[in-house]
């Protein structure tokens, strides 16, 4: 769509260009004249204008090409400028598409530290209810994956986060480092239990994941 169609199919009328250039229009309609010394309103402005008293006429695009000696083209360009009109040109070109920003090493680091966290705040948070939810009901009672997975998990993933919570930068930076392929399998561990596939739950305590490196977390 260039830019004459995009005016038109946009609904521009005669009388909302001519506001916009500062011309008053009263009840009816009628404007004075600018472009012939009118002492009397007899310009007829609505969707197109009609002037009376020089024979001048057209639409949204005639009037501002008029109005500030324009061309056909540039009168369109500066409307759909001024009330927010986008379109393509001639070609068919688009505007480019935009890049994408590159981030420091120090934000990288922030939103690594940020999915550490998150990843084993929500972990945690399933370890503390397993171990609660599927504890032994009897002293001989057999012992359900998940409550064996809470007792293996729950104290080094209470150490993790302590660390990231209260360690200095350098020890928060070393544990990003360090510990960011594991983060990444207990998110696959979170994510295969909202699935529902804790069937294997015993067996896999979020060993199963495939090798990455602390680099994907961001």
């Amino acid at each position: 769509m260039n830019v004459f169609e995009a005016v038109r199919e946009n609904g521009i009328t005669a009388r909302q260009a001519a506001e916009y250039c500062g011309i008053k229009i009263n009840r009816s309609g009628m404007a004075v004249c600018p472009f012939h010394k009118d002492k009397n309103p007899s310009m007829k402005i609505d969707n197109r204008y009609y002037c009376f008293g020089c024979g001048e006429r057209g639409d949204a695009i005639d009037f501002v090409a008029k109005y500030y000696g324009l061309g056909k083209k540039e009168a369109a360009l500066r409307i759909a400028s001024d009330f927010g009109i986008s379109f393509e040109d001639n070609r068919g070109r688009k505007p480019p598409p935009k890049r994408k920003r590159k981030l420091s090493p120090e934000q990288r680091f922030e939103r690594a530290e940020k999915k550490c966290f998150r990843v084993l705040s929500d972990y945690l948070c399933c370890l503390r209810q397993w171990k609660e939810q599927y504890a032994p009901q009897e002293p001989d009672g057999e012992w359900n994956p998940l409550f064996c997975e809470a007792l293996e998990k729950k104290d080094y993933i209470e150490y993790l986060l302590d660390v990231l919570l209260c360690a200095p930068l350098p020890e928060r930076v070393q544990l990003v480092a360090d510990y960011g392929e594991e983060v990444l399998k207990f998110e696959r561990r979170l994510e295969q239990c909202a699935a529902g596939a804790e069937g294997g739950a015993g067996k896999d305590n979020g060993e199963n994941g495939a090798g990455v490196t602390a680099g994907n977390m961001v």
